[in-house]
């Protein structure tokens, strides 16, 4: 392990004299993604000139959550952060650092927004959580007040499954199932980690990780999430009405089994894929077909042999009425 010894976390909590929910806004879980470090930023200093008072509960900033990826203005310093984030007696690595810092931080809330940009051009979306639930994946009890957050943020696109998409294609590839629980442990990343710990959590992608508008995306977020919690005196903001919903669901994952497999196009999140219509090919010729009609997500052209290489979704009718 390389520790940075010249570096240092920081969190920022403001709190008002009324009473109300403890909510935390992190920016660079991953250390090219900047957009929410710049709107957290603008935040703080509209509070700290007046502009803008915190009247209830409070709001923890961490306008860098790895501030050694954000040094190197990459993706993760020597491991992606926003996996396997739990404490950690014996850190591995630079992560298990901050992990061993940002866990009690988060379990001291009860809400977090995470920030985030993504590599390819696309429309910003949000991510959501499961339904209620007393499954021993993820156990969760207030999809309702996350599900009305999400609605508030200022975009139209939501996507759920993350987690029992991630859970089902590691029990799909593994043959040891004794180690199936260690392995599950690494799809958890700030989000689920939060709703471990009782709270609810939305992750936010902003836009392309470049895109000037992209601060403005996570800046209004913050400030509609600000005023939905009621932690400042604000008109409620508006949620986005049902019929402009593009609710979609993460459904099945595929991994990049060589080095060699490639994608038969440059895709981009969101793309529509046909049941049928080829992806990708494997490094002996196979073809690499959708399995269903709806729309790729996160495809990732630079992943490495038995890494995620693609998922796929479909639209979820029962998210807005949900």
């Amino acid at each position: 392990m390389t520790i940075a010894r010249d570096l240092q976390f920081k969190s920022i909590n403001y709190t008002g004299l009324g009473k109300g929910p403890r909510l935390i806004i992190t920016g660079a879980v991953h250390g090219n993604e900047t957009c929410g470090t710049k709107a957290i930023l603008r935040v703080m200093e509209e509070i700290d000139s007046g502009k803008l008072l915190i009247a209830n509960g409070s709001v923890t900033f961490v306008p860098v959550t790895n501030p050694l990826a954000y040094r190197l203005e990459q993706r993760a310093g020597e491991r992606n952060l926003n996996r396997n984030l739990f404490p950690n007696e014996n850190p591995q690595d630079f992560e298990d650092q901050i992990a061993n810092w940002l866990c009690p931080l988060l379990a001291q809330h009860d809400v977090l927004l995470d920030l985030h940009s993504f590599n390819a051009q696309s429309e910003p979306f949000v991510m959501v959580g499961p339904q209620n639930n007393e499954g021993t994946l993820q156990p969760f009890k207030h999809a309702e007040k996350e599900r009305a957050m999400a609605r508030i943020l200022g975009v139209r696109r939501f996507v759920d499954g993350w987690l029992a998409t991630y859970g089902e294609g590691v029990q799909r590839r593994m043959s040891d199932k004794s180690q199936l629980e260690t392995v599950l442990r690494y799809g958890v990343g700030t989000t689920e980690f939060m709703r471990s710990t009782g709270g609810y959590a939305l992750t936010l992608e902003c836009g392309q990780h470049k895109d000037p508008a992209a601060p403005d995306v996570a800046y209004r977020a913050i400030m509609n999430t600000l005023a939905f919690q009621k932690i400042i005196d604000a008109p409620a903001p508006t949620p986005v009405p049902a019929a402009e919903m593009e609710a979609l669901s993460m459904v099945v994952v595929h991994d990049k089994m060589h080095a060699d497999d490639a994608f038969v196009r440059q895709w981009s999140s969101f793309d529509p894929v046909a049941k049928g219509q080829q992806i990708g090919v494997r490094a002996d010729g196979t073809p690499v077909l959708s399995e269903l009609d709806g729309r790729i997500l996160f495809p990732d052209v630079n992943a490495g042999a038995n890494q995620e290489w693609y998922y796929l979704t479909r639209t979820n009718p029962e998210f807005a009425a949900n």
